[in-house]
């Protein structure tokens, strides 16, 4: 356990970001497996409508560090390539 405050202070920040920085990672996963089982139920245009809240989801996780950009290009790639399939 830490001694100084501003130790403390670094592992109440910590913890915060720690649940907000699942809470990303659970929205962009979650969202991606709800636009998969669209697909793969053949609702195609659901999922196309689906598209943009997945894309913020997976920006505003790359913006905070939660996952790389170059992973987040990935993710965005791969579904297009679902949807256009």
């Amino acid at each position: 356990m830490p001694i100084k405050e501003s130790a403390k202070k670094y592992l109440r920040q910590t913890k915060k970001h720690r649940i907000l920085n699942i809470a990303r990672q659970k929205a962009v996963k979650d969202l991606t497996k709800k636009i998969t089982k669209l697909l793969a139920a053949g609702q195609k245009d659901e999922a196309k409508n689906m598209i943009s809240a997945v894309y913020k989801a997976i920006d505003k996780a790359a913006k905070r560090g939660v996952i790389k950009k170059n992973t987040a290009a990935r993710k965005k790639s791969r579904l297009m390539a679902l949807i256009n399939k």
